[in-house]
């Protein structure tokens, strides 16, 4: 019998193709067992542009779970489908790898990270920036306290969509289904962010707006987040810039240094210096080939799936919890839930929340 990982994945858009990518990397850990998609034709142009054999094709998740009892169900399906998907999956003994965000409201986000325990299942959130090089031995470094006391950190993600974008589907931008630019293009550099600073945030206050696409959510939101330490956050998310320029920038401001990451039109930017100058810059890149090697920094750095679904493996064997495991992904639905819930009340908003919100709780809010 192999010892390999059976995998399905549900759903059949653009970043099913990085999961499938991945998969074939990882071909001693995994088999790709079955695609599930509501368009059937959807699955066999990825299974005829990836060139496999011998996957099976279902366009209803439930029988495709009940027949193949696969061990990793890979959800990448429209956000709104998440809580339903990854609840079945669990309790048909699957393990999840569950693309951001979770899920669409505070409470079944707990309820997925519950469920997970319950069963001793195992989530892998797709939280693809804990999963770039050098981004998990900055972490290592500032959580020991190298570098002194955080005082506050910022991401700014413009990740530009046109109408073109929104209109391909009919989900796209909906408080129901989608949620916006924070939702869908920030949540995982917020999770980075809080996940970097080391400490879990304790109150939100937040603005958002819709300045040029036509979407019943935002394309443009800020938001500053109090953690527990006593630091701050501060958040931009957009996608109403330049669809040609995307770009998402991290800064960790410590007692000692000052730690920037980040990607813009695909190029990865490092900018690391100890207080007065020193670049720590080649320390880091040095310390990543010694501990991963070239191909591996370099496949994670074009496919951070391939990180992703590695991590999941070692975790399924040893027991441990994937790095951004099942809390993760509820933790960072909340922090986004408080966060639209004070643009809607213009108020600061506690953290974590004591009474349930959902994206679809925006749909009366004037932008």
């Amino acid at each position: 019998m192999s010892d390999k990982l059976s995998v399905l994945i549900i759903g059949c858009g653009r970043v099913s193709e990085k999961h499938i990518k991945a998969i074939s990397k990882l071909k001693d850990k995994y088999t790709l067992a079955g695609l599930c998609d509501n368009n059937e034709e959807a699955a066999h142009r990825i299974i005829k542009g990836a060139g496999l054999k011998d996957v099976k094709v279902f366009t209803d998740y439930k029988a495709a779970i009940d027949e193949l009892s696969p061990d990793v169900t890979a959800v990448t399906v429209p956000s709104g489908l998440h809580y339903a998907i990854a609840s079945y999956a669990m309790e048909h003994g699957s393990h999840i790898l569950l693309e951001k965000p979770m899920a669409m409201s505070s409470s079944q986000s707990r309820e997925i990270h519950e469920l997970a325990k319950k069963y001793g299942r195992k989530i892998a959130m797709g939280h693809i920036y804990r999963y770039l090089p050098v981004v998990g031995l900055l972490q290592e470094d500032i959580a020991k306290g190298i570098y002194g006391r955080v005082t506050h950190g910022t991401i700014c993600v413009r990740w530009g969509h046109d109408n073109d974008y929104y209109d391909s589907a009919a989900w796209r931008g909906t408080w129901k289904a989608d949620g916006g630019a924070l939702m869908n293009q920030t949540i995982h550099a917020i999770d980075l962010l809080i996940w970097l600073m080391g400490s879990e945030p304790c109150e939100a206050k937040a603005m958002i707006a819709r300045r040029l696409r036509s979407i019943e959510a935002e394309d443009l939101g800020f938001a500053v987040l109090k953690l527990e330490n006593g630091a701050l956050a501060n958040i931009e998310g957009a996608t109403c810039t330049d669809p040609a320029r995307h770009m998402a920038n991290f800064s960790i401001f410590c007692e000692k240094a000052s730690l920037s990451i980040g990607l813009n039109s695909g190029k990865p930017k490092l900018d690391l210096r100890l207080n007065g100058g020193k670049k720590l810059n080649n320390k880091y890149l040095r310390r990543q080939l010694k501990e991963y090697g070239l191909s591996y920094t370099i496949a994670t750095a074009l496919n951070p799936h391939l990180g992703i679904y590695k991590n999941l493996a070692e975790s399924i064997s040893t027991g441990k919890e994937p790095l951004a495991d099942s809390y993760a992904g509820y933790s960072s639905v909340d922090t986004l839930m408080g966060i639209y819930k004070s643009a809607k009340t213009g108020e600061a908003v506690a953290l974590p929340l004591t009474e349930d919100f959902a994206s679809v709780d925006m749909a009366d809010y004037e932008l």
